[in-house]
């Protein structure tokens, strides 16, 4: 007879807990996935199809979305649109058979732009400085240092709603309404906070040791953060910089009150695409759908990092 021991780890969870998470992981990505995909899926309805009721599954796609995303129109006769000739585009071919030419190009490319400029700039901005200072708290005696985080901090708590007058009356006097400049330092306020309180939890778990080491070696103490600290902490700079971009990038509140033409960004800008009879919804979808784009392509391409600046320090050794 041989004796037979099976030892369970404590750590390691059984079958029955694994399939379970598996099934709420999966379900929660298709409630979040809806959403999305039903934007995308409406951006290539035609705008009586986008509000039939019940809602089309099973539709005919069309570019009539984009088209008047990026273009603005104007109805004419059939007398005149007929004297233009043969269409020159597919879009031309779209517009014309809703009786309207194109008049020239819409507001989007522009705003767009802008969302990219402040949101990048700002992000930038906020890390830069975020590390500096998260630096100087990890590794400096710093005067009321505790004190002085959660001033910080309490930066973050204030609704935007409850600052927005006085910014924009402190804006109006400076002359940074509607500005680029205005909105990245605004935005660059804002994130700050943050990312000096995430940089500084990783800046902690890097053994002084290394850039002690460094410096008796010869390097100065900049040196030492460059060549020694700052490649250990790209794992959360990277994270730091997806929280503070996804801010930069979705906010709302303040480009609607400090920006009305030159640098409006486009989320203040897509919910007023009107077009015939009220809202054109597959335009308002293909401007959703585009606009997601890139936040979802730096994500993709920073999602290592991510994962292991989120757990970067979980486990001590």
């Amino acid at each position: 007879m041989s004796n037979t021991t099976s030892a369970h780890s404590v750590v390691e969870p059984s079958i029955t807990t694994k399939r379970i998470a598996g099934a709420i992981v999966i379900l929660y990505a298709i409630v979040t996935m809806v959403p999305l995909g039903w934007i995308f899926l409406t951006s290539f309805k035609s705008p009586p199809d986008s509000i039939s009721y019940p809602p089309k599954i099973v539709f005919t796609p069309t570019l009539e979305g984009y088209c008047n995303l990026f273009t603005t129109r104007t109805r004419q006769t059939a007398e005149y649109i007929e004297s233009l000739g043969p269409a020159q585009s597919t879009c031309d071919e779209i517009t014309r058979g809703r009786n309207m030419v194109i008049a020239g190009a819409s507001n989007y490319w522009p705003r767009f732009t802008n969302s990219m400029v402040i949101a990048f700039g700002s992000t930038f901005l906020a890390v830069f400085l975020g590390t500096l200072a998260a630096y100087g708290f990890s590794r400096f005696r710093v005067p009321l240092a505790d004190d002085l985080l959660f001033f910080i901090l309490s930066t973050r708590m204030m609704p935007p709603i409850a600052v927005a007058i006085p910014i924009y009356l402190m804006y109006r006097e400076l002359g940074l309404s509607d500005t680029a400049l205005g909105m990245i330092l605004l935005y660059t306020a804002v994130n700050v906070s943050l990312a000096v309180w995430l940089l500084k939890g990783f800046m902690d778990e890097i053994p002084r040791e290394y850039e002690e080491a460094a410096m008796i070696d010869g390097y100065t103490r900049m040196q030492a953060f460059w060549k020694v600290v700052l490649p250990q902490a790209t794992t959360g700079i990277a994270a730091t910089a997806i929280f503070c971009l996804i801010f930069a990038w979705n906010e709302y509140a303040f480009a609607v009150l400090l920006t009305s033409g030159t640098a409006q960004t486009a989320p203040p800008f897509i919910p007023t695409i009107i077009g015939e009879g009220g809202m054109d919804w597959p335009a308002v979808a293909a401007g959703t759908t585009i606009f997601l784009v890139p936040i979802l392509v730096f994500t993709i391409l920073l999602r290592k990092q991510l994962l292991r600046g989120i757990t970067f320090g979980a486990v001590r050794k």
